[in-house]
């Protein structure tokens, strides 16, 4: 029988007992100084852009003044959030920006995971690093250009899909003015410009697949739809539990930038979201604590999105996030 060592001790192979030697927190960080080093950088960014200025979410519970400052503005409690929640606008405001993201989720989220599928499938290296190169490129378009191209290719007077569609119809379609389009024109915008730069994160797990599985398979007769569905799709599985989580957790972020240059007065009624009115009532109207108090309110519902969501992915036998 195995002699059992007590609290804090190991047993070497001659039998001995020994206590070994723990080095403190400090000489634990000396020890890996270089480490810390590279880690540094990231951590101040985080504590100087990401967590001191949450204390600026305090002017949320005030009646802020610039003149008076943050501290020394009158503290109306929760009256801003009231304010926010019964004002007339708030059901249009969310069911565009649900609207948006949901409609985003079904539609564009499984976009980057069927491009990474195919592009698993190229044999070819060379036509393969061609392919990811074209479909990568959009990412990096400023979304002022990308709202120019859509204006240059969908407008009425000389817009050559409008033609297209003029030339095969007999009459023209204004997809930009119309607001019952929008929604799938912004849908349309993200698929083209960020599913090939969101392929980045599948394919590098698709990288990890064990390649004798797919030999095994091979030999039992499966086909490349079967291998992809048998074997690619739930080798990747756990990624793509993470990266929906993520997904879930910004259902209020409809992007600001993006919306803000394709909204017009004729599509106004599903183009106006939280992030467009944030930024109307915020800046142009200089109602800071208004503002502060939609944001927080988007900022604690994707938190709580990612909880619920996280608890959920568990339950269903995935790892989560934590």
């Amino acid at each position: 029988m195995a002699k059992k060592a007590k609290k804090g001790y190991v047993i070497l192979e001659d039998g001995r007992e020994i206590k070994p030697h723990r080095m403190s927190t400090g000489q634990y960080i000396i020890q890996h100084k270089w480490l810390y080093l590279l880690w540094l950088p990231g951590f101040i960014y985080f504590i100087l852009f990401r967590y001191v200025p949450m204390g600026g979410l305090v002017i949320a519970f005030k009646d802020y003044s610039p003149f008076k400052g943050i501290w020394a503005s009158d503290w109306v409690g929760f009256a801003q959030f009231q304010k926010f929640f019964s004002m007339h606008d708030f059901g249009t405001l969310l069911y565009n920006t649900l609207g948006i993201s949901l409609l985003s989720l079904f539609l564009y989220f499984p976009a980057p995971i069927i491009l990474s599928l195919f592009l698993n499938e190229v044999t070819h290296s060379g036509y393969k690093r061609v392919v990811q190169t074209l479909v990568y490129i959009p990412h990096f378009v400023s979304w002022v250009i990308v709202a120019s191209l859509t204006y240059q290719l969908f407008n009425v007077t000389d817009g050559i899909i409008n033609l297209i569609y003029q030339m095969i119809t007999g009459h023209s379609f204004d997809i930009l003015q119309n607001a019952n389009t929008f929604w799938g024109l912004i849908i349309g915008q993200d698929i083209w410009r960020e599913s090939g730069y969101g392929t980045i994160v599948f394919l590098a797990a698709l990288s990890g697949v064990d390649q004798e599985l797919y030999e095994a398979a091979k030999v039992d007769g499966a086909g490349r739809w079967r291998l992809m569905w048998h074997i690619t799709l739930p080798a990747i599985r756990g990624t793509i539990v993470m990266m929906l989580i993520l997904r879930v957790g910004g259902l209020l972020n409809t992007g600001y930038e993006q919306i803000f240059l394709m909204r017009n007065d004729l599509n106004i009624s599903r183009a106006e979201v939280f992030d467009t009115y944030i930024y109307t009532k915020g800046i142009k109207s200089g109602q800071y604590s208004f503002s502060a108090a939609a944001g927080m309110f988007k900022s604690v519902v994707g938190m709580i999105m990612v909880l619920i969501s996280d608890r959920v992915a568990k339950m269903c036998g995935e790892s989560g996030l934590y």
